[in-house]
């Protein structure tokens, strides 16, 4: 079996897995400028146990190389240059994918369980590397450092998950109206799975992706964020949207750029899973226990620096509990530890790159504009790196045009409401359906937010904040998010095509609406 990525993230990994049959080394222009970079320094020399280098490979296809433009990759907590990538061109894209449809052919007639086991390995190999990978996704997404070893640790778990799936896969035998026949589903690969993963879950939403694709009996092909690009790195969105081999596109980033990849995709009739935006929500009630309210209302605002799909970026609050709640949380906010996102102390980040900073500074601007007021934050911090203050907004329309746009950014809307038929409108009135959470003890409004006509998300919680999904159940969402599914429950389905069979094993041929050919 041939493993196929885009990227060197885990390079010892992947030499765990095959044969490296040529050296890579970096060319003059990495000589030229290697002292400006970090992985240059003392201090960052646990990179090495990567075997990350000034100048590193981005293709790997069996064989480490590249000959595409050379990329630098930057630290968010003080923009200093990490390394440089070199990445793919068309021409390494299609000798990969080649590469890949032929690696599928010996795959697809491996075993399930065989397969498994090899998903298995990959786990156990990530396992042994698990912190020095959490502090990479820490140094160059910007996350802390909790959560970017966490972050690998979802690709581990779901590479344990995907072992226990490889035995249970498959359809049913149902009935059959017609004696001496059966009637069955038979579930097949299909085929070259590529994936799309943007910057803010560089390891694990490709760990969604592959270890249930490659136990379904497919092989993938890897492209992540360009400034991710230790992590991850590019060959053309455009090139794999429109390629008719590239059986399923999984894609995973902003709503306005999986429009168009859908639609690529959609006009050669390939198949896509869309994992998009989402403007979620926090609904809490006045018999909401406020000391579950407010943690999680910060933890899902302020985790990632708001940069997670899953942030929640409406708080809507029951007028009776509204004050005591903007209080408490202002006070919660304070206390946020901020700092470099490697540093086991802290809590809270930079935003991942200058632009986002731009972003968020618009943000709060048009708030204001449109009748917000800042109650906490809304400032640029006074440090290197893209560090913004986590930021508290009060007093806008639930339908302000603001609220209504989702900004990757630690925002957060704080809105009244009065009844609950009018909240739970409020809620799925915005064009994302990912997630959304419910804070209350009454057990029948629990069954109508779960019913018909309570939350139209993908993710509809209790008690819990809108982010932190667990991986045995699918991840995803509805309307503008895209209708994808990953992960756990049946979102294996979505990476393998079904067929229905009908097996005569008599020697009548009834036919179908009593027919009979004589």
């Amino acid at each position: 079996m041939m493993m196929l990525f885009t990227l060197p993230l885990g390079r010892a990994l992947c030499r765990r897995l095959a044969a490296r049959n040529n050296a890579w080394s970096p060319g003059p222009r990495a000589a030229a400028t290697m002292a400006t970079l970090l992985i240059q320094r003392p201090e960052y020399g646990w990179l090495r146990e990567l075997e990350l280098q000034e100048e590193n490979a981005g293709v790997y296809d069996g064989r480490w190389g590249g000959r595409g433009e050379v990329v630098t990759t930057y630290c968010p907590a003080n923009n200093e240059p990490i390394a440089r990538v070199r990445q793919a061109n068309l021409a390494d894209y299609e000798d990969t994918l080649k590469k890949a449809k032929e690696a599928w052919k010996i795959w697809a007639d491996v075993p399930a369980p065989k397969r498994g086991e090899i998903v298995r390995q990959i786990g156990e190999a990530l396992r042994q590397k698990i912190q020095v990978l959490g502090s990479l996704v820490s140094l160059e997404m910007g996350k802390i450092l909790v959560e970017g070893v966490g972050e690998v640790q979802e690709y581990v778990d779901v590479c344990d998950y995907a072992v226990g799936l490889s035995r249970m896969i498959g359809g049913p035998i149902l009935p059959s109206e017609r004696p001496g026949h059966a009637l069955l589903e038979q579930w097949n690969p299909v085929g070259l799975v590529g994936i799309i993963t943007a910057f803010n879950f560089p390891v694990a939403v490709y760990g969604w992706n592959s270890a249930i694709a490659m136990i379904c009996g497919n092989v993938c092909l890897w492209k992540g964020a360009p400034t991710t690009s230790l992590i991850s790195v590019a060959v053309t969105n455009t090139a794999m949207a429109r390629d008719e081999r590239v059986d399923l596109l999984s894609f995973t980033g902003s709503t306005h750029v999986g429009k168009q990849v859908a639609l690529m995709v959609q006009e050669r009739f390939g198949r896509s899973l869309l994992e998009l935006g989402g403007n979620n929500a926090i609904i809490a009630f006045e018999d909401a226990d406020l000391n579950l309210v407010v943690p999680s209302a910060l933890f899902a605002a302020v985790g990632t620096a708001g940069q997670r799909c899953t942030t929640a970026r409406r708080l809507f609050l029951h007028e009776s509990i509204h004050d005591e709640v903007v209080s408490k949380l202002t006070k919660a906010y304070a206390q946020v530890r901020v700092g470099n996102p490697w540093d086991p102390d802290v809590l809270y980040g930079p935003l991942h790159t200058q632009q986002s900073v731009k972003m968020f500074l618009g943000a709060v601007e048009e708030a204001r504009k449109q009748g917000g007021t800042v109650v906490y934050g809304g400032k640029v911090m006074d440090r290197p790196g893209n560090y913004v203050e986590p930021t508290i907004v009060t007093g806008l329309a639930h339908d302000a045009a603001i609220v209504h746009t989702e900004t990757f950014a630690p925002i957060l809307y704080i809105l009244k409401f009065k009844e609950e038929d009018e909240v739970f409108a409020w809620n799925n009135e915005v064009k994302q359906g990912l997630s959304s959470s419910l804070f209350t003890k009454d057990l029948g409004r629990i069954f109508r937010w779960l019913g018909p006509k309570g939350s139209d998300c993908g993710i509809v919680n209790v008690n819990i904040p809108t982010s932190g999904a667990e991986i045995g159940g699918a991840f995803g969402g509805e309307k503008h998010t895209g209708g994808g599914r990953e992960s756990g429950s049946d979102a294996w389905k979505q990476y393998m095509r079904r067929s229905t069979c009908t097996i005569n094993y008599s020697k009548d041929l009834p036919l179908a609406q009593g027919i009979k050919f004589q």
